[in-house]
């Protein structure tokens, strides 16, 4: 006879209301110790929401959560902590203008008799991070000088800091390179096998196989299924779960780029002190670029760089026949270049603001009227994108914080197709976004495409730059080490190439 352990954690009928939406609608969740138990759901199913709820960060307003059996209430996020409750935020939470070692033990700092012991928080930063695998970040390292990459290891190590039982990851590998997943991966085992339990949050399916046990599926506020092995459930009924159709996790195909096609971009020997050198590369009108390589190799600020929102050292940036001013972004966005950055929330949306003025951010000539902004028209303008992208919630008036990643990127997309860009460059457009939204975002680009935009997407999906991309550039340490056609390279092949850069 088989026997199950009894939960550790149980969340039974929880329900959570903001005005206007019904977030949580009873929703049931039971995780064991040494599990790692997979919560999925298309963006704005209710995880995020979920999990601030178990994190205290949410009060529930029906429902009831159980550790050891036990009711518990959770007032706030020092409470849930104290309960051996750690919460790692897709959004990091890390504070710029601290050390390393400051952010980990932020509110629970290492004191004896009231005064802080900084040695012993420093040696205990050192240990955890050689744990995680990144010995070489200094705990005295200000965390604003951190990648994006750098400053997750960080909400990962202070996660670690506490004597958890039950630590939840939300998007954990979305800005982690190939090395980094397999590390974080090596950490989860090492918790999971002392008895800690890990909620992991990831749209991409193939992690789930590797790292999950049991999966429980969120759609529209409801646990949908909930205890579904990990590893047997087929990835066609994961996706029907989470969406209620059948959806094509595929790249769509596009017609060739016609050899007469005009050069939109030309980008001729740009370089940026410490970042990249020497990158050369041109667009076409309808073509797709993509620049593979892992986090860290350049491909941000190559896009940046671009964009204007970083001065080039040496180097040339022209759309069409004009030439633009290094370190100008008005200069960029008035020759029709459009960027959607990697950090969506703080680089891309005006997050307390509407919709609709996130739309129109870049087209204030079209809605204003003797120099005074005509809200009406904003409104209107606003509206035919988010019908045309179906934004959900699809109100124009809702503030651009509430939206899921997947919405929120469709906002970002919007303001550009306002906006009417000849170049569109991507940083990483699917990046914390579900299998639906992800297919509607590569049929935009293909019809964007279509219609003669020319594109530059960066991602750290391999698979995915191969399969939107004409010609791919692969970048390692700063430097182009391959650029050729999509179709001539495959994934082992990329990979090659970047270590073999990085050893040069």
């Amino acid at each position: 006879m088989v026997t199950v352990d009894p939960p550790l954690l149980r969340m039974s009928g929880i329900v959570k209301q903001f005005p206007g939406a019904r977030a949580l609608d009873g929703v049931d969740l039971e995780i064991r110790a040494g599990e790692v138990h997979c919560l999925l759901g298309q963006n704005g199913a209710g995880k995020s929401t979920l999990i601030k709820v178990l994190a205290g960060a949410h009060q529930p307003d029906e429902g009831q959560i159980l550790l050891d059996g036990r009711p518990v209430t959770i007032p706030d996020p020092v409470a849930g902590l104290r309960l051996g409750i750690a919460t790692m935020y897709q959004e990091l939470d890390v504070v710029d203008g601290l050390s390393v070692a400051e952010n980990i033990y932020l509110g629970h700092e290492l004191a004896t008799a009231g005064f802080s012991q900084r040695r012993a928080a420093t040696a205990s930063t050192r240990a955890i991070l050689r744990r995680l695998g990144h010995g070489d970040i200094s705990p005295h390292r200000e965390v604003g000088r951190l990648s994006a990459a750098g400053k997750q290891i960080v909400s990962m190590a202070r996660a670690l800091s506490h004597d958890a039982r039950v630590i939840v990851m939300d998007e954990p590998s979305a800005v982690l390179d190939a090395e980094e997943v397999a590390n974080l991966f090596r950490v989860v085992r090492e918790l999971t096998a002392s008895g800690v339990a890990v909620v992991y949050i990831s749209h991409r399916l193939e992690e789930i196989r590797q790292i999950g046990d049991r999966i429980t599926v969120l759609k529209d506020g409801r646990t949908v299924a909930t205890g579904l092995p990990a590893a047997q459930t087929p990835t066609a009924e994961l996706i029907r779960l989470m969406t209620g159709r059948t959806v094509e996790y595929a790249i769509p195909p596009r017609p060739s780029v016609p050899d007469d096609a005009a050069t939109v971009l030309h980008v001729d020997g740009l370089s940026l002190r410490g970042a990249f050198h020497d990158v050369s590369f041109q667009v076409r009108a309808g073509e797709v670029v993509g620049l593979a390589g892992l986090v860290g190799s350049g491909r941000t600020e190559i896009l940046e760089t671009v964009f204007g929102a970083r001065h080039a050292t040496s180097g040339t940036v022209r759309v069409g026949d004009r030439r633009l001013r290094p370190g100008s972004v008005s200069d960029a966005v008035h020759a029709g270049i459009g960027l959607c950055p990697e950090e969506r929330k703080s680089q891309g949306l005006l997050l307390d603001e509407p919709v609709y003025r996130n739309i129109t951010l870049s087209t204030f000539g079209r809605t204003a009227r003797a120099s005074f902004l005509d809200e009406g028209a904003e409104r209107t303008v606003a509206r035919e994108q988010i019908e045309a992208l179906d934004v959900r919630p699809s109100d124009p008036e809702r503030s651009a914080r509430t939206l899921s990643g997947g919405n929120q990127q469709k906002v970002l997309l919007a303001r550009w197709l306002v906006h009417g860009c000849r170049v569109l460059l991507l940083d990483e457009p699917t990046r914390g976004v579900d299998v639906g939204a992800r297919a509607e975002i590569y049929a935009l680009i293909a019809d964007l495409a279509a219609q003669g935009t020319a594109v530059v997407v960066v991602s750290s999906e391999i698979p995915e730059v191969l399969g939107l991309a004409d010609r791919v550039l692969v970048v390692s340490e700063g430097r182009v080490v391959h650029h050729g056609p999509a179709t001539g390279i495959d994934e082992h092949r990329v990979l090659d190439l970047v270590m073999e850069g990085s050893a040069a």
